[in-house]
């Protein structure tokens, strides 16, 4: 049986600016995870690498075993792809584009298509290309919900929801595909609708390094200490401090180490620490994690 996505080895540049040097990770079946990082970082080409769209350089990609350069029909139809933005044909009605899709996925799911675009109080007959950007992108999403696929795929789906309807499209996915059947991978600029959802994460970073570990370990082991600003001094990253940012009157320094070693390496640098574990919102531990800028 194969893996839903494999990747090996992967290499891919823009002229001088590498991407990814040596990525390598897989995804099981049944769990969701969370594509993450900065913008540039190359989340939104790895998806197009997977999906046929863009050729790397070198290494190996493949979706249910096929090689993600030449998916077959067969596999494509076990993937629901929403990507970077919300299109759908806008001279198409309601219902109209819900016959057409389904026509080609065997485990369409008529009821979850009806169930979120009926929120939205508009007649069958209304033409897409007459909604608002919110009203389409909702359309779009019950498409999405309703192919029922065995690997799911969104590029930043909360572009053009509000806050409430973000909220139950989460809410949709949770009851849908968080089911130890489906795989679900996502990114989103909205963190904080993750934390419920998502099992584990993988951070991207500039140069192609990543790192790969359940939603729950991030949590519990990457804090954040305060240290007052009482000194000539300033920090510096090292392989125990992850991040650092200046504010007015103190330091925050972002760590996966327990306090007493971050103590240690800052006494190191010549400090006289004193620091203050601060709790942290999912978003702020992700800015922490990959920097402000």
């Amino acid at each position: 049986m194969h893996l839903p996505i494999e990747i090996k080895e992967l290499k891919h540049r823009y002229g001088k600016h590498v991407v990814y040097e040596g990525l390598s990770m897989s995804f099981e079946p049944g769990k969701v995870y969370g594509l993450l990082g900065k913008n540039g970082v190359g989340k939104t080409t790895l998806i197009k690498i997977l999906m046929g769209f863009l050729r790397p350089e070198s290494g190996e990609c493949r979706v249910f075993g096929d090689p993600a350069h030449c998916l077959s029909p067969a596999t494509r139809a076990r993937v629901g792809l929403l990507f970077e933005r919300h299109l759908t044909y806008n001279f198409f009605s309601i219902e109209q584009v819900e016959r057409f899709y389904s026509r080609f996925y065997p485990s369409w799911r008529k009821e979850r298509f009806y169930a979120m675009s009926d929120r939205l109080g508009l007649s069958p007959k209304h033409k897409i290309g007459n909604m608002s950007e919110g009203q389409r992108s909702q359309i779009v999403l019950g498409l999405i919900l309703a192919q029922d696929p065995e690997l799911l795929i969104l590029d930043d789906y909360s572009m053009g929801l509000d806050a409430g309807y973000r909220r139950l499209f989460v809410d949709y996915l949770s009851e849908c595909f968080k089911d130890g059947k489906h795989t679900v991978v996502l990114t989103s600029h909205v963190i904080q609708d993750m934390e419920s959802f998502v099992d584990e994460v993988m951070f991207l970073e500039r140069g192609g390094e990543m790192l790969h570990t359940s939603m729950r370990e991030f949590r519990d082991a990457f804090r954040l200490f305060r240290m007052p600003k009482a000194e000539a001094l300033q920090p510096r990253k090292s392989g125990v401090i992850k991040n650092i940012e200046e504010h007015a009157g103190h330091w925050d320094i972002f760590s996966f180490a327990p306090q007493q070693v971050v103590e240690s390496e800052l006494a190191a640098q010549g400090f006289n620490p004193a620091l203050r574990h601060v709790e942290m919102s999912l978003e702020d531990a992700f800015v922490g994690y990959t920097g402000r800028y």
